[in-house]
This record gives C-alpha cells, sequence and structure tokens, in this order.
C-alpha cells in the first residue's frame, strides 16, 4: 500500500499526490514528474530522481528534480514505495 502524504504543511487532510515535500523525495526513488514543455497538457514523465534541485523544503506545484535520463521537472506523484 504506498504511503499517504500530507498535501501541504497547512493541510490535515492526507492525499497520495506526494512531491510537493524535500523530505519525502531521495535520489533513487521513482516518480512522476511534468516537464515544463507538458505543462499545459498535463503530461506525466515517470524516472528514478538522480538530484533535487529544489532547496526550499515545500512547493505548491512540485519539488523540481532530475531524473537519471536528464529530464528536469516538478513531481507530481510518487511511483515507487517510499518506505
Amino acid at each position: 500500500m504506498p504511503r499517504l502524504f500530507f498535501c501541504c504543511p497547512f493541510c490535515p487532510y492526507f492525499c497520495r499526490m506526494g512531491g510537493q515535500r524535500r523530505e519525502d523525495l531521495w535520489p533513487g526513488l521513482e516518480v512522476a514528474i511534468i516537464l515544463k514543455k507538458d505543462q499545459r497538457t498535463g503530461k506525466k514523465t515517470t524516472g528514478t530522481i538522480r538530484d533535487l534541485l529544489t532547496s526550499a523544503p515545500y512547493h505548491s506545484r512540485g519539488i523540481k528534480v532530475r531524473l537519471e535520463s536528464g529530464e528536469i521537472g516538478r513531481v507530481t506523484e510518487i511511483i515507487g514505495d517510499p518506505e
């Protein structure tokens, strides 16, 4: 069963989205991201995190990451089991 995440630091509800808190992400984790060019369509790209690019602990649109493939985008969903 996937781990549930808070939507944001102020939200009392849990959701499956994840990707907005830096502490929930690390290199080697499989995620779905939205590339800058795909923001209008919402097309997701999946891959494994190589680097975390956002230094803030929280970002409302998702933490920016670089995948092993070199693609850069914001995390919309955590696919791999984080535990």
